[in-house]
């Protein structure tokens, strides 16, 4: 495959503009933004489940609000429970707890609460407890809480419930409602049931939606919700809500709640009407208590045990207050559409940054985190859902495809460039470019420095070329710059271009191993180049084939690096005088019956270390207003 992307790169440029991970990144996002929209509009499962899972997230952040003070819960919970023993040694009280000695109570007890609270100044009472069967304790303890409840018409509330066989509000098998003695013109009546659980298992929505979605289609009897029923009963005006999920004021115990038995217990209730605790207020009466007998404990947003009692109470709350909870579009469309829109323009905006992907990736992440706390400050704020979940989830995942197509590029491009580079330099050369990608890519962008500019050239080639059939004569040349690169690379210099029969390289770039150590490295590849060509002379003339005599020309300057051609073509290497000069050095060797010559700004680098012989000043072609100082390299000094 990186061989497929070296020579597609560099034949077919277009390929640099297709795998750019702004091109990638861009068919990556839009993937996202339409698969994001599409199950959006679709409302799944997993959208819902997502969905909500953020809400609850949101409340969670959000924290506990406080509730109406209008409303009390007087909890049935552990201590009324075990009331009437706790006073067992206190025949007093005893006898006032005697109706609450043992579950399920006796009614009368219920009655002589309701008394209590509304001479104390209540609005109304609601009961979430079902009296569906006759009392336990006979007729006459169900006849006595029916006397209670006529003294207070339109003012008691009573609980209903649609159950299923097993005792549960699921599917639907029929009404419990109060017992005939009970069920009288003089109480209300409310469903305590809620619509099925939401996706992630909580109860989330308003019991008004339970008569509309489930007992309307089925044509059963309908009755209020409970909050209806109680605020009703409250004769408490409110707006038509505008959503149907409840507000919830936060965990367990955020009302006001009272123990049972205090409202029985005299010293208690003495001082509870001295302080006006229930002038005015709707009040709550139901269980608390964790226990099986009860098993009405649900999960909310806020816990996994909120008493039902309780759960009514964010009800009533939520409508009191206008605060149930809508989506901000109720179309999944519109929603779908919106989340299109969101996605679609964060990936546009994250592609038009010319950063690095893991920037991109944060910023993605950022945007994702903003649109999340758009979502929060709305529902908080407005009681308004917006899509959060899915579009911030397609947000990160369109940054982190930024990211990992910008890594997998960045991985292809260093087998490429790798593979490139140990064309023309040594492999621990190209391993070192490699460790310092930004200082070479500077290279690429063109740089000046000083390098050591080596050429060499087949003597006579042209006349070599109408002698040998083409066919040797490519076969020949192909050895001969098999052992001149080689010998270049081995001594650590750059291969940059053949020209013809023409070698170029440089010492010094784009790896510098020092100005004095570059030099010494372009001598030791000249000599090695004269060893190995010696050899390769002689290999050739056993062969029958003629041999080659090269000359090579050195010199030490400025240069120009960088990659230099057109989007089709482009090679990476160096121009300037000091090429020049290097190419006219090279070519005056014959004239002075030498191999190697080499300038005087390269040999004032290695006189120390080279034996050499000064063939004088020269001028050179095309500048013979200057004169450059030329040496003929004998060899290493103190080298027979």
């Amino acid at each position: 495959m990186s061989d497929w992307w070296g020579q597609n790169y560099r034949k077919y440029p277009n390929y640099r503009q297709l795998l750019h991970p702004t091109s990638i990144g861009l068919i990556l996002m839009g993937c996202w933004a339409l698969a994001s929209a599409i199950a959006t509009c679709g409302d799944g499962w997993l959208v819902q489940w997502l969905e909500r899972r953020n809400q609850t997230l949101f409340f969670e952040i959000r924290g506990r609000v406080s509730p109406p003070e209008n409303i009390i819960i007087i909890a049935i919970e552990d201590s009324s429970l075990s009331a009437a023993q706790k006073y067992q040694n206190d025949s007093e009280k005893q006898q006032l707890f005697q109706l609450m000695k043992s579950w399920p109570w006796q009614r009368a007890i219920y009655g002589e609460a309701i008394q209590k609270l509304m001479a104390a100044g209540a609005k109304n009472v609601a009961l979430d407890i079902l009296f569906d069967l006759p009392s336990g304790y006979g007729e006459e303890d169900d006849l006595k809480f029916q006397q209670m409840l006529q003294q207070y018409p339109g003012k008691i509330t009573l609980a209903a419930a649609y159950l299923d066989s097993t005792g549960q509000a699921g599917a639907i098998a029929e009404l419990f409602q109060p017992n005939s003695t009970l069920l009288t013109p003089s109480v209300s009546l409310g469903l305590v049931n809620f619509p099925p659980l939401e996706v992630d298992g909580r109860v989330r929505r308003l019991g008004n939606i339970y008569r509309e979605q489930i007992l309307r289609p089925l044509k059963l009897k309908t009755l209020p919700s409970f909050a209806e029923a109680t605020l009703a009963s409250a004769q408490l005006t409110y707006p038509q809500p505008q959503g149907s999920d409840i507000f919830f004021y936060g965990r367990e115990g955020s009302f006001k709640q009272i123990p049972f038995w205090q409202i029985i217990d005299p010293d208690w209730w003495d001082i509870y009407v001295k302080e006006g605790t229930f002038k005015d207020k709707i009040v709550l009466i139901g269980p608390t208590a964790e226990t099986a007998a009860f098993a009405d404990l649900h999960r909310t947003p806020f816990t996994d045990k909120m008493p039902g009692v309780e759960l009514h109470a964010n009800a009533i709350a939520t409508l009191i207050e206008d605060k149930s909870i809508a989506q901000a579009i109720p179309n999944p469309l519109g929603r779908g559409l919106l989340v299109l829109v969101v996605v679609g323009a964060s990936g546009l905006w994250l592609s038009n940054l010319r950063t690095k992907p893991a920037v991109q990736l944060t910023c993605g992440l950022g945007i994702a985190i903003a649109w999340e706390g758009l979502s929060y400050l709305v529902l908080t704020y407005k009681h308004l859902i917006l899509p959060g979940a899915v579009p911030g989830i397609a947000i990160a995942l369109t940054s982190l495809s930024y990211l990992t197509v910008g890594a997998i590029r960045n991985q292809l491009e260093k087998i490429r460039l790798r593979q490139t580079l140990e064309r023309y330099v040594a492999a621990p050369v190209a391993a070192e470019i490699l460790k310092q990608p930004d200082s070479f890519h500077s290279l690429l962008k063109g740089k000046k420095l000083k390098a050591v500019i080596l050429f060499s050239d087949i003597r006579g080639f042209t006349t070599l070329s109408y002698k040998l059939p083409p066919e040797k004569l490519v076969a020949q040349l192909n050895t001969y710059f098999h052992v001149i690169v080689e010998v270049i690379i081995e001594a650590g210099g750059t291969l940059d271009k053949f020209i013809g029969d023409a070698v170029m390289a440089e010492f010094g770039f784009p790896i510098s191993q020092g100005e004095k150590q570059d030099a010494l490295n372009a001598i030791r590849a000249a000599l090695g180049m004269r060893k190995a060509l010696v050899e390769l002379r002689e290999k050739f003339i056993k062969a029958g084939e003629v041999p080659f005599f090269n000359g090579i020309g050195i010199n030490f300057g400025e240069v120009i690096a960088g990659d230099i051609g057109s989007l089709r073509r482009s090679e990476y290497g160096v121009i300037g005088d000091a090429v020049n000069v290097a190419s006219r050095v090279e070519g005056m060797t014959k004239q002075f019956g030498t191999d190697i010559l080499i300038t005087d700004s390269l040999y004032q680098l290695v006189k120390e270390e080279v034996e050499v012989i000064c063939v004088g000043k020269h001028p050179l072609k095309g500048r013979e207003e200057s004169l450059v100082t030329l040496y003929s390299l004998i060899g290493w000094r103190g080298e027979e």
